[in-house]
C-alpha cells in the first residue's frame, strides 16, 4: 500500500467531517432565487433549439449512413490481430498502456472517440448564428469530455489496478477529497497542485528587485541587475488583468524575467491590484492612462530613455490602445518598440470564446456585474478551466478523487490558481465595445477619455507573437491582428501560456519565422521557416536590432518602496 493512502475507514471518516462542514456552508450561504449570473440560460436554449431545426431529414440521413460505415469499418478493426498495425490517438487521458495492449479498454476508448468526433461534426456542419453554434459546441464538449471512460472508476485501468492495491481506500479518501473540495464553496477541483509547494518571493516570483512606484491601480517593480552594463532601452512588461504578472517570473529555471536580466536588459513589471467594489468605476480607459501611460512615464524619468514595451494576452490589446493612443498625442515617439505576445486586436475569429459573446450573455453579465463589482477570480478560473475541461479539471478528477495521488507541485498551475478579479466597468466596456463590436478593427471605433483610437496611426515597431496550439488567442486570429497593426509575426510552438515559458535550456517546443506576410495565416505557416528551441533569443536579437545599440552602466535601485514581487502581487 502506497503511504500516501491510509485505510478505507480512514476515508470514511474524513468523508463524514467533510460532509458536515459542506452542509454547513450550504445553510449558512444559500444559493438565492434573486441571484444573478454571468450568463443567459435562456440563451442557451434558443441556441440548442435553433441548431436542431437547421437539420433537415435529409441532412441528417446523410450524416447517418457516413456514421454506420464508419460504425462497420470500427468493428472489424475490433476483430483485428492484437499486434495488427493501428494509429495510436495523442490523448493524455488515454496514456497508461492498457488502453493499448489490452483489447477491452482499447475498444472502450476507440468507440468513445470515434462517438465523441461524429457528435462533433454533426455540430461543425449545423447552420445558423455562428455564436449559437458556437454555444452548441460548447456545451458539447462538456457533456463528452464528462463521459470519457478515464473518468469511471470501473473503465480506467488505473483506478482498477489502484483500488486492487490498496482495498478500496483510493476511492474512500477521495470521495473525501471530493467533499472537502465542495465545503471550500469554491467549485473546483482545489487540490490541482500542491499549494504549500511555493512562496511567493522566495521559490516563486523571486527575481530580486524593488517596487519603485504605486498608484491605485499599480505598482510598478524594477530588478536588480546582474550584469556590469545593461542595454540602454529599458523593457516595461505588462500583464493581463485575469492573473498576477508573475507567469514570466515563476521557479528561477523557467523565469523570463530572470534570463531577460541576466541577458543585460533593465526590466520593469507592471503588477495589477486586485481590484475591489471600490474598482468598480475602473475602465479601459483608466488602465491605459492611469496604468500603462502612467508606468511608461516612470520608466523613461528613471532610466532617461524610451523603453520597449512588451505584453501578454489581454496586456497586449492594452498596449495597442496605448500605443494609438499615444500617437493621436503626437507622443508615439516615446516608446521605442512594443512586442505582444498571445494578443488579439482583431476579435473576429474567437472560435469557441464566441459563444460567451453573445448580446443576451452581456445582458447577464451586466446585471451580476453590476450587483457584485467586479468578476471573480474564481469565476473566471471556473471559465478558463471549462475551455480546456480535460487538462484542467478531468484529469485531477481522476488524480484527486479516483487515485487520490498527491497533488503535484507546479508553477505554473500556482500561477494560473492565483486569479484576480476584473472591475465591472472594464470588463463591460472591454465585453461591448471590444468583443462584441470589434471596435479596434475600425477607426475611431473606440474612444479613451474622449480620444478616438485609430491602430492605423501607430508608428512604434511592432512584434506580434502568436502561440501555435493557443486556446485562448488563436494564432490565425493573432496573425489576422498582427496585419491590421502592421506587425512583423512570430509563431511559437504549444499553447497559451506554456508557449510562453520557454526557456532556452530547456530547447523545446520550437518556432516559426517568415518575412513575407501573405494574407493568411495559412499561407504564411506555408512558407514559413521551423527554428528548434525557444524565441527568446531571437527575440532578444530583434529588441538590440531595434535599439540604439548603446551599453550604460547598470542601473542600481537605491530608492525602493518595498522587495519585489511586491504587496500588490502577494494580496488577495
Amino acid at each position: 500500500m502506497t503511504p500516501e493512502v491510509k485505510t478505507a475507514g480512514d476515508g470514511w471518516a474524513r468523508a463524514t467531517t467533510a460532509m458536515g462542514e459542506a452542509m454547513t456552508r450550504a445553510l449558512a450561504k444559500p444559493v438565492g432565487i434573486g441571484a444573478t449570473r454571468a450568463y443567459d440560460p435562456l440563451a442557451i436554449a434558443s441556441a440548442m433549439a435553433e441548431f436542431g431545426a437547421s437539420y433537415t431529414p435529409a441532412k441528417l440521413f446523410d450524416l447517418q449512413m457516413d456514421a454506420a460505415k464508419q460504425w462497420g469499418e470500427f468493428w472489424r478493426n475490433a476483430f483485428a490481430p492484437n499486434d495488427a498495425p493501428r494509429e495510436r490517438p495523442r490523448d493524455r487521458r488515454f496514456s497508461a498502456p492498457e488502453w493499448e495492449s489490452d483489447p477491452w479498454f482499447r475498444g472502450i476508448r476507440d468507440a468513445y472517440l470515434l462517438a465523441s468526433a461524429q457528435l462533433k461534426r454533426l455540430v461543425q456542419q449545423g447552420e445558423g448564428d455562428p455564436k449559437g453554434k458556437a454555444m452548441v459546441g460548447f456545451l458539447l464538449d462538456q457533456w463528452v469530455n464528462a463521459l470519457s471512460p478515464a473518468n469511471f472508476p470501473h473503465l480506467n485501468p488505473q483506478v482498477i489496478e489502484r483500488t486492487v492495491a490498496t482495498g478500496g481506500a483510493n476511492l474512500a479518501h477521495g470521495f473525501a477529497n471530493l467533499l472537502e473540495d465542495v465545503a471550500s464553496g469554491r467549485g473546483l477541483v482545489t487540490r490541482r497542485t500542491d499549494p504549500d509547494a511555493f512562496r511567493k518571493g522566495e521559490t516563486i516570483a523571486a527575481t530580486p528587485g524593488q517596487v519603485v512606484f504605486q498608484n491605485e491601480l499599480f505598482q510598478l517593480v524594477q530588478y536588480t541587475p546582474t550584469t556590469a552594463d545593461v542595454a540602454a532601452e529599458p523593457l516595461l512588461y505588462v500583464p493581463p488583468l485575469v492573473n498576477r504578472f508573475y507567469m514570466i517570473d515563476l521557479v528561477p529555471k523557467s523565469s523570463l524575467v530572470k534570463w531577460l536580466v541576466d541577458q543585460g536588459r533593465t526590466v520593469f513589471v507592471i503588477s495589477w491590484v486586485n481590484p475591489t467594489d471600490a474598482h468598480r468605476g475602473k475602465g479601459v480607459e483608466d488602465y491605459v492612462l492611469d496604468g500603462i501611460v502612467a508606468a511608461l512615464a516612470v520608466v523613461r524619468e528613471r532610466t532617461g530613455a524610451k523603453p520597449d514595451l512588451f505584453a501578454f494576452c489581454l496586456g497586449g490589446t492594452l498596449v495597442a490602445i496605448a500605443l494609438a493612443w499615444l500617437a493621436a498625442q503626437g507622443r508615439g515617439g516615446e516608446v521605442n518598440s512594443a512586442t505582444l505576445i498571445g494578443s488579439m486586436v482583431d476579435f473576429a475569429d474567437m472560435r469557441d470564446w464566441s459563444a460567451f459573446v453573445h448580446e443576451a450573455h452581456l445582458d447577464a453579465l451586466d446585471d451580476h456585474l453590476a450587483a457584485q463589482g467586479y468578476i471573480d477570480s474564481v469565476e473566471l478560473q471556473r471559465l478558463f478551466a471549462a475551455m480546456r475541461a480535460n487538462d484542467l479539471i478531468w484529469s485531477s478528477v481522476v488524480s484527486h478523487y479516483l487515485l487520490d495521488a498527491p497533488a503535484p507541485p507546479s508553477d505554473l498551475l500556482y500561477w494560473f490558481e492565483d486569479g484576480a478579479r476584473i472591475p465591472a466597468a472594464f470588463l463591460t466596456s472591454y465585453n461591448r465595445k471590444l468583443l462584441f463590436e470589434n471596435a479596434l478593427t475600425k477607426p475611431a471605433g473606440f474612444e479613451v477619455r474622449g480620444q478616438p483610437i485609430d491602430l492605423a496611426a501607430i508608428e512604434t515597431p511592432i512584434l506580434s507573437i502568436a502561440l501555435k496550439d493557443d486556446h485562448v488567442s488563436a494564432w490565425s486570429a493573432v496573425y489576422d491582428g498582427a496585419k491590421l497593426l502592421r506587425a512583423e509575426f512570430l509563431l511559437g510552438g504549444s499553447g497559451h501560456n506554456a508557449g510562453v515559458i520557454n526557456p532556452p535550456a530547456a530547447n523545446k517546443h520550437g518556432f516559426w519565422t517568415n518575412d513575407a506576410r501573405p494574407d493568411t495565416a495559412k499561407e504564411w505557416l506555408e512558407t514559413a521557416t521551423r527554428n528548434e528551441g525557444s524565441w527568446w533569443p531571437w527575440w532578444d536579437a530583434w529588441l538590440s536590432a531595434k535599439g540604439g545599440g548603446e551599453r550604460v552602466p547598470a542601473r542600481e535601485i537605491t530608492d525602493g518602496i518595498e522587495p519585489a514581487p511586491g504587496s500588490y502581487a502577494k494580496a488577495s
